[in-house]
């Protein structure tokens, strides 16, 4: 590990961190406008008015993670220098998560006035500071006296990092041991800052401080120490009116433990000392004070144990707390983070865990359950809705606390930190306010799949849709209870209605294609995606969703054979929306139609432009080839070119299309606006039409893989109602998008 971290840290260029530019300077005016002349035109805004700095420069979107090195994690007081490493590594989750920028400041000062002013004029650079890794007890002060001195956020996440996201391990540990926060009898094993900090967080969040017992190297905080001047004037406020002790003697009837220490200063002994069903917190790292087995094994009630270590379950880790309250905190132009605003995080954090996970959370976890209990009691870090959770808590905290300098809108204000996590994020949120507006039935063939009914449960909770389950509704149910979760489904069993109707409806659709009664029957009672497909021809459902337990082509024919194509369309198509950091496209066909001729390619892309409208997104049409205008002269290259003419003199059309163009000039505007300055396009294609299945399939691939873009469907276009054939291996987030793009879909048909 060493080795490797060696390596990471020493690769070209060295370190973790760069700085980027954001706006363009590929010209001279580019350059003049960035700095000599134009630079001064903020500089006077900013001199008459200092909110200003807000407004024109990165202030607001920019801490400070400053530290002296006299208290690194695991490695103590090294020093400024040794400590920039880990400065940089704290930049890089301020970035990855949240999305905030950062300088770090690493100061030769062990005075603590010193160090002190030096922050103190610093504060015009940054919209927060975080101070990281400062020995106590000098941390305290210096955090105290900056927070008086400066109107921007001051945090010491080491000391209320740790204090937050354990309180809100707590506040659900508690409610599953089905203890009160004001009854709960904590030892802390430890007397540092991360625990005076912890403690002091515990009774914002109702525990009691005198049920409080605080241990350090020496034993147990008594008054009978105090008194002596053994103890600093920060934990001096734990000490307990009791005769002196060790550790041991405090855990003896607690309720729960937070070890805030060193390794292996537990034994299982103590555990079987504590009250019934014992939280333990066992934070020290590398070594907890008492490993993970060990706790769990000490006793046979219910033991709910949590480390600082990523390879156990309930990971106390900063990251979860840190990224996301400084961004809540920024956007509001937060003076300070205040109790209100760290109470909020952690309650946000803890009602989190009660949701439903992300496939791709699991995944990243080894594909261990991770549901709400004992060994789930916090959201992991990889989990992106912490930022949808926390930062939106904090920001109404701060402004219903009056710490905020401005005010939000906190649903737009969501919409916004999705944006931050990328385009395809902000594409879906138009989407899904679509849906919300009026939520469809949306039939799902595969109602019994574990990953159908968590998406129906999610596409409930959101309001995007009314979802159908079709299977058997015994094992449904079951599988809604196994999971924990709290939804009314839906459900209809082919296996136990009465369907007549249905079968009749599918024999007198295909009774010309060689089915019987009797097969109809059949089919309607044991083939969810005939079932599906008549509830949506006979308007019993609105749309359906299938596919993720079925090859493509088999969970498409029975739609295509029972459904079919719209009244103006002949042909149906798979698109897929690819979204990059500042750009969106419409890829088609990525899924039917193999050797489309210049019919289809005019179709297709009429109705790929008709669903990037659905997406707020006016289209701009390219159709495809290897040859840009007629450079090459040749039955393939004539079919686009042919669907282009057709698209451009059809008054209907109103949109801008051509082709046939290469790749490059279609995305490229320096080439359309250049060298073919004729081109009906002024501005680079968002409507991608490739000339065959191969050609669409591999370039959509391609631009998912190496060009980075999130990649949205299959969405089925051209298909008399709304049917969307999903791929196998789809995650909940998948069906969810995709069942709202159904809905939409849904609302246009109806309206």
């Amino acid at each position: 590990m060493d080795d490797d971290a060696l390596e990471y840290h020493e690769s070209d260029p060295p370190g973790k961190i760069e700085i980027a530019t954001t706006k363009p300077t590929n010209t001279q005016r580019d350059l003049s406008l960035a700095y000599s002349p134009g630079v001064a035109a903020p500089c006077l805004e900013i001199d008459d008015d200092e909110s200003a700095a807000y407004q024109y420069t990165t202030k607001g979107n920019l801490v400070g993670v400053i530290s002296n090195g006299s208290a690194v994690l695991g490695l103590g007081d090294i020093g400024a220098q040794a400590s920039k490493p880990v400065m940089e590594g704290k930049g890089v989750l301020f970035k990855r998560f949240a999305d905030i920028d950062v300088f770090d400041i690493e100061l030769a000062h062990d005075d603590t006035d010193a160090f002190v002013e030096s922050v103190a004029a610093m504060e015009p650079t940054f919209g927060g500071i975080n101070l990281e890794d400062i020995a106590a007890p000098e941390c305290f002060a210096i955090e105290e006296r900056l927070r008086e001195r400066l109107s921007i956020p001051v945090f010491h996440d080491d000391q209320h990092g740790t204090a937050i996201i354990s309180g809100a391990a707590l506040l659900n540990a508690v409610e599953i041991s089905g203890k009160d926060l004001a009854d709960l009898e904590v030892t802390f094993a430890g007397a540092g800052a991360a625990a005076v900090a912890t403690a002091r967080f515990y009774v914002s969040l109702g525990v009691r401080q005198e049920n409080i017992t605080m241990c350090d190297i020496d034993g147990i905080l008594t008054t009978k120490r105090a008194e002596a001047g053994d103890l600093n004037p920060y934990n001096r406020a734990f000490t307990q009116d009791r005769p002196d002790g060790d550790l041991a003697d405090a855990m003896v009837g607690a309720d729960a433990f937070v070890g805030l220490s060193a390794g292996g200063i537990v034994d299982q002994e103590m555990v079987r000392s504590m009250a019934d069903d014992p939280i333990i917190f066992a934070m020290a790292n590398p070594d907890p004070e008492i490993g993970y087995e060990a706790a769990k094994t000490a006793r046979d009630d219910t033991v709910i144990m949590a480390t600082g270590r990523s390879d156990y379950p309930n990971q106390v880790n900063n990251v979860l707390g840190f990224p996301f309250i400084f961004r809540g905190a920024l956007d509001v132009r937060a003076t300070e983070i205040n109790e209100e605003m760290k109470v909020a995080a952690a309650r946000a954090l803890a009602d989190l865990a009660k949701q439903d996970v992300p496939d791709a959370v699991v995944k990243a976890y080894g594909d261990e359950p991770l549901q709400f209990g004992p060994d789930y009691i916090i959201p992991k870090p990889l989990d992106a809705r912490v930022l949808f959770e926390v930062a939106p808590a904090v920001a109404r905290a701060a402004i219903e606390s009056g710490a905020a300098r401005v005010d939000l809108d906190i649903d737009q204000y969501v919409e916004r930190l999705e944006a931050r996590l990328g385009k395809s994020r902000e594409m879906m949120r138009v989407v899904l306010n679509k849906a919300k507006s009026d939520p469809k039935r949306i039939a799902l063939a595969e109602g019994t799949d574990e990953t159908i009914i968590r998406a129906a449960s999610q596409m409930i909770d959101r309001g995007i849709a009314k979802p159908v389950l079709i299977g058997d509704e015994t094992a449904i149910c079951e599988t809604i209870a196994d999971l924990g979760l709290e939804f009314e489904p839906d459900v209809v069993d082919p296996t136990s209605g009465e369907y007549t109707a249905y079968a009749e409806h599918l024999y007198e659709r295909r009774k010309r294609n060689g089915i019987t009664h009797r097969e109809a029957t059949s089919l309607i009672r044991d083939d969810t995606n005939y079932f599906g497909s008549v509830m949506v021809d006979r308007g019993d459902a609105d749309a359906m969703l299938t596919g993720l337990t079925n090859h493509y082509p088999s969970a498409l024919r029975p739609p295509l054979q029972v459904i079919g194509t719209a009244d103006d369309a002949d042909y149906a198509a798979g698109v897929y929306m690819l979204t990059f950091k500042n750009r969106v496209v419409f890829v088609a066909d990525a899924t039917v139609n193999q050797a489309p001729d210049e019919d289809v390619l005019e179709e297709v892309t009429r109705h790929t432009a008709e669903l990037a409208r659905r997406f707020d997104i006016e289209p701009r049409a390219a159709l495809l080839s290897y040859s840009d205008f007629g450079s090459v002269d040749n039955e393939g290259t004539r079919k686009p070119r042919e669907a282009a003419r057709r698209l451009r003199e059809d008054p209907s059309i109103e949109f801008p299309v051509d082709g046939e163009m290469q790749a490059d000039t279609a995305v490229l505007e320096e080439m359309l606006t250049g060298t073919y300055e004729f081109a009906d396009l002024e501005k680079p294609a968002n409507v991608l039409v490739f000339p065959n299945l191969e050609a669409g399939n591999i370039g959509y691939k391609l631009l998912q893989r190496l060009g980075g873009a999130d990649a949205t469907g299959p969405m089925l276009v051209g298909m008399d109602k709304p049917v969307h054939v999903l791929q196998r291996g789809d995650e909940v987030k998948d069906i969810v998008n995709l069942a709202a793009v159904a809905t939409v879909d849904a609302q246009s048909d109806s309206s």
